[in-house]
């Protein structure tokens, strides 16, 4: 039982684990903002223009009805949803891509000739100061 703890541990001080979990509950407040927007402007903004009622129900049999309003709600939350969460992860592949460039830019040109120290042209094979064959 102590190495069944041992190891959980060592699973949720991850770094990835965290990262996760924090993303979990920063996108449950995030959805409820979505929600928010949606249920309480977009919805009523779409009400006065068409002068449809998103939040209609068509009555069944009884009290039992089909809740068309929180269907059309609900497909509007994850259309937004998913436009802003393409939007986050073309912005972190966009930042990212910037990091890559910026480490390829740093490398070096130039290396170090094993034999005199010289510094030589990165993809010589044979150093101009000293006319060694440089073997990689």
């Amino acid at each position: 039982m102590k190495k069944f703890f041992k190891e959980f541990r060592k699973f949720i001080s991850k770094g990835n684990v965290l990262d996760l979990a924090v993303g979990v509950i920063i996108g449950g407040a995030f959805s409820t903002i979505v929600t928010s927007l949606t249920d309480n402007i977009i919805n009523p903004l779409i009400n006065c223009i068409g002068g449809a009622e998103i939040q209609g129900k068509i009555h069944l049999i009884g009290d039992n009805y089909i809740d068309y309003g929180a269907f059309i709600s609900a497909v509007i939350n994850f259309l937004i949803m998913a436009l802003i969460i393409f939007c986050i992860v073309k912005a972190v592949n966009k930042a990212m891509s910037l990091g890559n460039k910026k480490k390829e830019a740093e490398k070096p040109a130039t290396k170090i000739c094993p034999f005199c120290k010289s510094e030589i042209a990165l993809d010589a094979v044979k150093c101009p100061h000293c006319t060694s064959d440089i073997v990689e």
